[in-house]
């Protein structure tokens, strides 16, 4: 028997799941849904999905509808017959009536009903979780509030950030959607606890602006914001290289403490961090110790 599979699903998470559904033997995926084209980089260049470029690759069709309630999606779906209709990083929501034509099963990255919503591994990598995970659920018209169906534990190493954390997730959402696909008919899906339930929003630039106030908390931005939007203080000053030596030790905000080879250690009011490379506005890279040299910083200065 093969599952006959509708995939909807935008991101590099999304297509990592696709591919093991397209490599499976016994899965069918019959249509693929992404987000439409978007305009990327200086150039505005018109790039496709990561998930579109896959299913491309395999000739399978695609549709790309601004929205799930345009003409025609729903008879397409429906003309599918599938099996389950999967859902991964999609960026809709899905109607009632689409969600009425088989069992919708969503990958979310985080141990539901934790963390619903846009941003849950950086928010697990923001609160310092010691573990986060992988849910499969059983979709509904709320916002990542369906019945749980699995769930697949991990436990998140100190230094890890943000893309190996995505990349862990990744790989153990590939594995449980085809353990829930298969394992359907005799899992008992689970409510959610309403009572534990937090919600995450999308990611601002404006979130990675740092302070020198908590060294624990900046570290901890440091590993979420990997990529973007990174972090940097009110100058616009990007740092990058960052190691946590403590989060107690009381100090002056700013204040260069010592320097380390081309690094510099950096007092936080609350705690102390390493700092091996900063990025000034409108400029290239460079260690934090020629930064120093440049501008005659010494210890007991101030780096901003």
């Amino acid at each position: 028997m093969k599952y006959k599979i509708v995939y909807m699903g935008t991101p590099h998470y999304a297509k990592e799941i696709l591919a093991s559904l397209i490599e499976a033997e016994d899965m069918e995926v019959a249509l693929v849904l992404t987000q439409p084209d978007r305009p990327v980089g200086r150039k505005k260049i018109l790039t496709p999905s990561p998930v579109k470029l896959l299913a491309e690759s395999y000739n399978i069709q695609i549709l790309q509808p601004n929205r799930l309630k345009d003409e025609g999606i729903e008879e397409m779906i429906k003309s599918c017959e599938p099996d389950f209709i999967i859902v991964a990083a999609f960026g809709q929501i899905l109607p009632k009536t689409i969600l009425n034509i088989a069992p919708c099963i969503n990958l979310h990255a985080s141990l539901l009903p934790q963390y619903r919503g846009a941003s849950p591994v950086q928010q697990s990598l923001l609160h310092g979780d010691e573990k986060t995970g992988v849910t499969s659920m059983l979709m509904e018209e709320g916002l990542d509030t369906g019945d749980i169906l699995e769930q697949i534990e991990f436990i998140i190493p100190k230094e890890m950030r943000l893309q190996a954390l995505m990349q862990q997730l990744t790989d153990d959402a590939s594995v449980i959607t085809l353990s829930t696909v298969r394992g359907f008919k005799d899992i008992t899906p689970q409510k959610q606890d309403e009572d534990q339930a937090t919600l995450c929003k999308k990611i601002k630039k404006s979130d990675g602006e740092i302070y020198f106030d908590n060294a624990e908390l900046i570290y901890n931005k440091y590993r979420a914001f990997e990529g973007w939007p990174g972090i940097f203080d009110a100058k616009g000053t990007k740092y990058d290289g960052l190691s946590l030596l403590d989060s107690n030790s009381e100090n002056e905000a700013c204040q260069i403490l010592a320097f380390e080879k081309e690094s510099v250690i950096i007092g936080c009011t609350k705690g102390r961090l390493k700092i091996d490379t900063l990025q000034p506005a409108s400029k290239k890279m460079m260690t934090v110790k020629a930064y120093c040299m440049g501008r005659g910083l010494k210890v007991g200065n101030k780096i901003i």
